[in-house]
């Protein structure tokens, strides 16, 4: 039977609904210097932006902080129940150079066991699981470290039956991921490759499509990469296309500038009040809505037990 792992347990599939796949409640960089701005470090404000989300008909989020990005499951807990918003939290790491302290002196099998250890068991000794996994990719590279994290990551897919949801810097290396993720095994079906549209190149995004993984366009908001008309546009032109099945929306919200519950903006309301009503008006039909929104999530991070 199949479940879906929260940070308050394990739920059915069908009860996840409306869902974010790539998003920040609470996280930082553990780097002394890190930017200000990417500090999200106040449990009120998450649970406010929790609070809007819901009322915007938000039902589930995956907070994708992990360990080398000041993960706090017990925080994730209490704003879920605070809530009654899903919460899914993530085993892995973001990047190189975020996670080389964390990993450099571990082998491929004892990074996998820790994550294995993340989905099975729980989080240090927290007893709260993760339902998904991380590995992510450094700008137009895949450096050794990030190499040994991938190798793991698809590992502990493979023993746990964990999606695996990656990071690339602007979008670069998504098919190089793939690649990798495919050598040790891992079917493409449960395969995100997230930040897809920080590189909007057409024929670039059908070879992903064509791998038969899922394309994150999760990054709504952030027009000094892009405007939202383009990836609106994208959303579109790939589900006439035939790939409406493999795309997974976000805003991967991570900076204090993001959430209006810090004084900032759009907010987690943004998607489903302004870019869902632009894509109806784009031709997206009821079902695609519901694909995009529900479906997609749901097949994503449903586990079998």
């Amino acid at each position: 039977m199949a479940i879906i792992r929260t940070v308050r347990g394990d739920i059915s599939p069908e009860l996840l609904g409306v869902t974010y796949l790539h998003e920040h409640l609470i996280g930082y960089s553990l780097k002394p210097d890190g930017d200000i701005d990417l500090r999200l470090d106040s449990e009120a404000a998450a649970a406010t932006e929790l609070h809007h989300f819901k009322v915007a008909g938000g039902q589930a989020v995956v907070e994708m902080s992990p360990a080398d990005y000041g993960r706090s499951p017990l925080i994730l807990k209490r704003l879920s129940e605070a809530t009654g918003v899903h919460i899914i939290s993530v085993s892995g790491f973001i990047k190189g150079s975020s996670a080389d302290p964390l990993v450099a002196d571990k082998s491929i099998n004892q990074i996998a066991d820790d994550m294995i250890r993340d989905v099975c068991d729980g989080i240090d000794d927290t007893g709260i699981r993760a339902g998904l996994l991380k590995a992510g990719s450094s700008l137009d590279k895949i450096s050794p470290n990030e190499e040994k994290i991938f190798r793991a990551v698809a590992r502990a897919q493979k023993e746990t039956g964990a999606l695996i949801s990656t990071h690339t810097e602007a979008g670069t290396m998504a098919l190089e991921q793939i690649e990798l993720l495919r050598s040790e095994g891992v079917a493409s079906e449960r395969i995100l490759i997230g930040h897809t549209d920080r590189k909007l190149d057409w024929d670039y995004h059908v070879a992903i499509a064509n791998t038969g993984v899922t394309l994150g366009y999760d990054q709504f908001s952030k027009e000094k990469y892009f405007p939202d008309s383009q990836r609106v546009d994208f959303i579109s032109r790939m589900t006439k296309a035939g790939f409406g099945k493999q795309i997974a929306m976000s805003g991967d919200l991570a900076s204090s500038s993001d959430l209006t519950s810090y004084g900032g903006g759009p907010g987690y309301t943004f998607i489903l009040w302004r870019i869902i009503p632009w894509l109806k008006k784009k031709g997206l039909t009821p079902d695609d809505i519901k694909m995009l929104m529900i479906d997609t999530p749901k097949r994503l991070l449903s586990i079998e037990g």
